[in-house]
C-alpha cells in the first residue's frame, strides 16, 4: 500500500472539492493547488500551496502554462522503487507527489452549445490537466490519481480507514478509469475539429470511439445473457432512446432498447401525425393522420394479431384520447416527444409499460452516420434516407399508376427501408396493409405481405426494397389484387417482371432507389 503524504489539486468542475480537500488536510496531507482551485480552496480555509511555490515559477500564458514543470511531472512520475529516480529527485529539490485530483476543462460542454466559436473550442483544450492524470495514471504503482467527484468519497474513506494509504487494487482502478477519461477527451477534441477543418472527410482513416454507461440492463436479448446501455459519444444526438427520458414503467429491456429506436427512426421521417408499431425492429403497422390518436388506431389495427406486446413510436405529443387507446391494448413501451398530463396519468395506471420522452421534437436528423459492429471491425455508412422523386420515377408498363397511387408510393418508401429484407410492403394511402419482412426470397415476402393485408391487399400498391429477380413475385402480388409495383428495377430479367405486370394490368414503376436494410 501507497501513503499519501502529499496531493495537487486542480480541478474545472469544483462539486465536493471543498469537503474532499478540507478531509485530506484534516488528515495532514499537504496541498498543492492552482488558480481557481487555489482560490475556492483558500475561500474556504483550507490550507493550500500554491504551485508556483513549488515550481518558483509564475503561473503564464493566461493559465496556459502551470505545472508544465519537472518540479511537479518529477515529484509524480519518480519510481519509488528506483534508488536512482529518488536520489534524481532529491538533488533537484523535488517532493514527490503522492496523489493527483484533476479534472478537465469542459471541452464536451462547450462544443455542446449552439453556434460555438472555433477559438472558444480551442481553448477549453486542456494540456496541463492531461499531462498531470497520464502521469499519475502511469505512475499507478506509487501515485493515486482521482479524474472524478464521484471518486472523492470512496477514496476519503479508504485514506481515513488505513491511515492515508490507499490499495494497489484502487490505484489500478483510479489509473484505468483515468486513462479512459483522458481517451473519451481526446476523442472529443478529434471528432469536433474533425468536423471544423475536414467536414467533406466522412470516413477518416482512424475513428475513435467514445461511449458513457447509462446503465445495466436486467439481461440481454435473453435471459442468459448479460447487457448494458451505454450512450454515443462519438455521434450524440438528443433525439435518441439514449437520450430519452423514462418516466414510468418497468426497467427498460435490451430488446425494448433495439425496438424504440426501431419506432423513432420511422416515425422521424414524417412531417404529418404519424404512429409506428414495432415487433422485433419490423413495423406490424405504420400510419400517417390528421391527428396522432387514428395514427396510432390505424397502425395498430393494421396487424392487431402481430401487435400484441408491441413497442409504439409516435412524432407528436400523446394526449388523453391516444393514451386511451394505447392504454386498451397490451404495449411493451411507448416513446413520444411529450405526454400531455391527463395522458400520461392514465397510462401511469398501467404499472408495467414504459413511457419514454425525447423532450425534443421528433423529426429527420439528417447527415447522421451509421454503424454496424462486425468481428473484427466496424462498418460505416452514410443514411439510407432518399425521398422518392417523382419526377424520376419511369412508367415501365402501359398503364401509369393514378396520382393517389404515386402517393402511396411516396409513404411507402419511407417506411419499407426501415423494413428488414427482404421487404415487400403493401400500403394504402398513408397506412400499411401487409408487411413481408425479412425472408430469404422475395417471393415468400410477397406472399406474407398479402396473406397479412387479407381483403386489404385487394388495390394496393406494393412497394419491393429491391428488384424481382423473377416474375414470381409479380404474380404473387397480382393473386392477392395489388395495383401498382415500385421497385428498383436492374435486374436481367427486369423483362420478365414487366411482361408479368401487364398480363395482370398491374402498372409498374422503376425508381432507381435500392434499399436493403440488413
Amino acid at each position: 500500500m501507497s501513503k499519501v503524504k502529499r496531493a495537487l489539486v486542480s480541478v474545472s468542475d469544483k462539486t465536493g472539492l471543498v469537503e474532499f480537500s478540507k478531509g485530506m488536510s484534516e488528515l495532514g496531507i499537504e496541498i498543492l493547488s492552482t488558480g481557481g482551485t487555489m482560490a475556492a480552496l483558500e475561500k474556504a480555509s483550507v490550507p493550500v500551496i500554491g504551485v508556483s511555490e513549488v515550481t518558483k515559477f509564475p503561473e503564464m500564458l493566461d493559465g496556459r502554462v502551470k505545472t508544465l514543470h519537472p518540479a511537479i511531472h518529477g515529484g509524480i512520475l519518480a519510481m519509488r522503487s528506483k534508488d536512482e529516480h529518488m536520489e534524481a529527485i532529491r538533488k533537484h529539490g523535488i517532493e514527490p507527489i503522492d496523489m493527483v485530483v484533476v479534472n478537465l476543462y469542459p471541452f464536451e460542454a462547450t462544443v455542446a452549445k449552439p453556434g460555438v466559436k472555433l477559438e472558444d473550442a480551442v481553448e477549453n483544450i486542456d494540456i496541463g490537466g492531461p499531462s498531470m492524470i497520464r502521469s499519475a495514471a502511469k505512475n499507478h504503482a506509487a501515485v493515486a490519481v482521482v479524474t472524478s467527484s464521484a471518486q472523492y468519497e470512496p477514496v476519503l474513506k479508504e485514506l481515513k480507514e488505513s491511515d492515508c494509504h490507499l490499495s494497489e487494487e484502487t490505484r489500478k482502478m483510479l489509473a484505468l478509469e483515468a486513462f479512459r477519461a483522458t481517451a473519451r477527451y481526446d476523442s472529443a477534441i478529434a471528432l469536433f475539429l474533425g468536423k471544423k477543418f475536414s467536414p467533406t472527410d466522412l470516413f477518416p482513416k482512424n475513428v475513435t470511439l467514445s461511449f458513457e454507461k447509462l446503465g445495466d440492463l436486467r439481461y440481454g436479448e435473453n435471459p442468459h445473457q448479460k447487457a448494458a446501455f451505454y450512450k454515443d459519444l462519438f455521434d450524440w444526438t438528443p433525439l435518441s432512446v439514449a437520450a430519452a427520458e423514462k418516466m414510468h414503467g418497468k426497467e427498460i429491456s435490451f430488446c425494448n432498447v433495439i425496438d424504440l429506436d426501431a419506432a423513432l427512426a420511422i416515425v422521424s421521417d414524417f412531417e404529418k401525425p404519424t404512429a409506428a408499431v414495432i415487433k422485433h425492429t419490423n413495423p406490424s403497422g405504420v400510419a400517417c393522420a390528421a391527428t396522432i390518436a387514428d395514427a396510432f388506431r390505424i397502425a395498430y389495427n393494421a396487424d392487431s394479431l402481430s401487435a400484441f406486446g408491441c413497442v409504439v413510436g409516435l412524432n407528436r405529443p400523446v394526449d388523453l384520447e391516444t393514451a386511451q387507446e394505447i392504454g386498451s391494448h397490451f404495449v411493451e413501451a411507448v416513446i413520444a416527444p411529450a405526454y400531455e398530463p391527463d395522458a400520461e396519468d392514465h397510462l401511469e395506471k398501467k404499472k408495467n409499460i414504459r413511457l419514454l420522452r425525447t423532450n425534443t421534437p421528433i423529426k429527420r436528423d439528417n447527415g447522421r452516420l451509421y454503424m454496424v459492429k462486425v468481428k473484427g471491425g466496424l462498418l460505416i455508412q452514410t443514411d439510407a434516407y432518399a425521398d422518392l422523386d417523382r419526377t424520376k420515377l419511369k412508367v415501365v408498363t402501359k398503364k401509369a399508376p393514378a396520382d393517389d397511387e404515386v402517393d402511396a408510393m411516396v409513404f411507402g418508401v419511407k417506411v419499407a427501408r426501415h423494413i428488414k429484407s427482404n421487404t415487400i410492403l403493401l400500403v394504402k394511402g398513408e397506412r400499411t396493409v401487409g408487411v413481408g419482412a425479412g425472408q430469404m426470397s422475395r417471393v415468400d415476402s410477397t406472399k406474407i405481405a398479402g396473406m397479412k393485408a387479407g381483403s386489404e391487399a385487394k388495390g394496393s400498391v406494393l412497394i419491393s426494397d429491391a428488384f424481382f429477380p423473377f416474375r414470381d413475385g409479380v404474380d404473387a402480388a397480382a393473386a392477392v389484387g395489388v395495383s401498382a409495383i415500385v421497385q428498383p428495377g436492374g435486374s436481367v430479367n427486369d423483362a420478365e417482371a414487366i411482361q408479368a405486370a401487364e398480363e395482370h394490368g398491374i402498372s409498374m414503376v422503376f425508381s432507381g432507389l435500392r434499399l436493403f436494410k440488413h
